[in-house]
This record gives C-alpha cells, structure tokens and sequence, in this order.
C-alpha cells in the first residue's frame, strides 16, 4: 500500500502542469519618455515578455552587460516601431521567450550611437538582472547605458562639425566629408563598376536584385494623422519607395537636410493627391532610388490656420545615417523647429494649398484616379485640409 501511494504521488509529480507566465513590458508611453514600464522583471523558463510599444519610434534589442548600447551578435530585434502621437489602442508588440535564468539585457536602438540615442538617455530593460549590490545589477547596467550617452553627447559637442540652416538661423550639423570610390558590383549574374560619394555610415551600393526591391510608405491616414508610416527607410540602389496617400491631401516633396521645409530645386514632387474620407482606393507616386545619398522629404500642405503640416514634423527619409548627428530624428526635430508653430524662421515657399497634378519624372497612378473639374477640384482641397 505504502509502495503503491509512492507511486502515485510520482506520476502526480511528473504530469502536474506547468504554467508560463506573461510579463507584459510597455516601451515607450503617450508622454514621449523613453523609457520600458517596468525597466527590470524576474521570469522563468518558458515565460513570455510581450513589448507593446507605444508613442513615438522604439525598439526592443538584446545587447549584453558588457556593452548596454550595442545589438549582440544573433540576438532578437523588435525593429523599429512607429506609433503616431494620438494613436490610443491597437499598439503594436513584439514578445520574446524566456528560455532559461541568465539575464536578458535589452536597449532601444533609436537614434543609436548619436547625442541622442535613447539608450543613452538610461532606455534599457533586463529579465533576471541581479539585485542591487551585485555587480550585474540592473542599476549598474542602466548607469553604464547613461555614461554612453554621456561621452556621445560630450564627443558631438568637441568634434562634430557645425553649420547653420537654410533659414532660421539655427546651428545644426554640418554634412559630412565624402570621398569618391569606385566599386565592382556583382548582383545575381551581372557585374558592372560604379562610381559613388561614399561618406561614414553611408550603405552599399549593391542592389538586393536586378529589379530591386518595393518600399510601401502611407502618406497621411485615416485618423488625420500627418505622418509618413514608416517615416524612413534603408533602401538600396534600383529599390522603389511607393507612397501610398490616404485621406486629407498630402504631398511627398523632395527638400534638404537643412531646408527640411522648401522644396529641393531637383523638383523631385509628387504634386498635392486629394483622397476622400471615405475612399477605399488610394493614389501612389513612385520614386526610384539611384545611389546611397540620403533623400529628405516634407509635406507642403497647410492647415487651414497656416501652420505647416512640414513644421507638425510630417517629413520622411531615405537612407539617413541613423549613427550620425544628421539622422532621421534631428531631420524631424529641424522641421518642427523652423516651420512649428513656435518657430520664428518658417519657410515662405513651397506652402501652396492649390492641388497640382504629378510632376513628371516618377510614375504615379494618381493622374488618371484625379479627374475633376477645377471648381470642384478647389471645394475638394477646401474640404480636405
């Protein structure tokens, strides 16, 4: 009898369940902190931490004790994560497994390596860290992430190279030095030599294939959001970026790193696109990348009260070098400055309401799907500001 309830209590042991549990970690918040909620979190084999991210542009990267502010080799990697300022619900997540009792060490990787990367502002979070006192703390962990931040901003302020904007009057970073180098390219069975401006942090030259690949960008949304999603993209020479306009009426007009908010005199427009609040189809307008240079967009609509929709931070980019002082980030931070609604040196050009049809050069649908007359054309863009 004793042998037999030995054996029970045995089976009972082995069968009994197990239960995960989920640690749910929110990134970021509707405050524009950068910070993870809650920053540090004890877990167990087979739990799950579930990211949600919330406003503004975060990650979720593993990195290492070692080097808090840096992605480690094979580790996970959320990528970036826009959330729009007056999105409330629906955020995005990304969740990880817990896989055993070492520490997990995770950063934001937005505007890595920069004055203002966020991982330097103190933006890092650990699973199984140990406690205060111990070396691996997640105090000393953190502190080591605030010290990167502290020499990148030191260094920027001895080293990097200053000019002023087009207009305004403010100091930003000035371009950095590029040197010309010639390459052999080889993609799939063609091979060709190109000659390019190569600058640091500048990408390859090397298309993805022969027909490269399609970057989808949506310009503006149905909540009235003035935004580009995603705001920028790593693209390849022979990509495409595609935007997509959905409701209100937008442009995507090329401009400068240091005119944020004045058309480029390359002319590079693709006119205002007017969608209907009600629309189910929506106009694209193509660009063609041709080398590694970064390319800076804006939005030249106004609001009826003539703010910019530019100067609300509506700019997009192509190829920023998110490591440099010039990044996606300080372009944005630019615009708001000089065309906000605080700004005292807007631009005075490139504002005009009045719907243009697509500038030639990159294809568009929208040619053919715009069809009114020009009084009805013009109640249309009234309606839609």
């Amino acid at each position: 009898m004793l042998s037999l309830l030995r054996l029970t209590l045995a089976v009972s042991a082995v069968v009994a369940p197990v239960f995960a549990e989920i640690h749910n970690v929110v990134v970021g918040n509707a405050n524009g902190q950068t910070i993870y909620t809650p920053e540090a979190i004890s877990a167990n084999p087979g739990d799950q931490v579930v990211f949600q991210f919330q406003q503004k542009n975060h990650t979720a990267t593993q990195s290492s004790f070692a080097n808090p502010c840096g992605a480690l080799d094979g580790g996970f990697d959320s990528g970036f994560m826009p959330v729009p300022a007056n999105q409330t619900d629906n955020f995005p997540t990304y969740t990880i497994t817990v896989n055993d009792t070492k520490p997990i060490w995770v950063f934001c990787n937005q505007a890595a390596n920069t004055p203002n990367s966020h991982c330097g502002a103190g933006m890092v979070f650990a699973v199984n860290c140990g406690q205060d006192g111990q070396p691996n703390s997640f105090t000393n962990f953190k502190n080591a992430a605030l010290a990167i931040g502290a020499s990148l901003k030191a260094q920027a302020t001895a080293t990097t190279p200053v000019t002023t904007a087009a207009y305004g009057g403010v100091t930003i970073p000035a371009a950095p030095e590029a040197s010309v180098v010639t390459v052999t390219v080889t993609v799939e069975a063609s091979h060709w030599t190109t000659t390019y401006s190569s600058y640091p942090g500048s990408p390859n030259p090397t298309p993805v294939s022969l027909t490269g690949t399609t970057h989808k960008v949506v310009v503006g949304g149905a909540n009235g959001e003035l935004t580009y999603d995603p705001p920028f993209v790593q693209a390849q020479p022979r990509d495409q970026i595609t935007f997509e306009f959905h409701e209100k009426n937008h442009t995507a007009t090329l401009s400068s790193f240091d005119a944020p908010c004045r058309a480029n005199p390359l002319g590079l427009d693709s006119g205002f696109m007017p969608v209907a609040a009600n629309s189910t189809t929506f106009p694209t307008w193509t660009v063609t990348v041709n080398d590694t240079n970064p390319l800076w967009f804006y939005c030249r609509q106004h609001k009826p009260d003539g703010s910019a929709h530019c100067g609300a931070g509506m700019v997009f980019a192509v190829n920023p070098v998110q490591t440099s002082a010039r990044n996606f980030t300080a372009f944005q931070n630019l615009a708001i400055a000089l065309n906000g609604t605080n700004a005292t040196g807007a631009a005075t050009s490139g504002g005009s309401t009045t719907s243009q049809a697509p500038t030639s050069g990159a294809s568009s649908s929208a040619a053919s799907n715009v069809a009114l007359g020009m009084g009805s054309l013009f109640a249309l863009v009234a309606l839609l500001l």
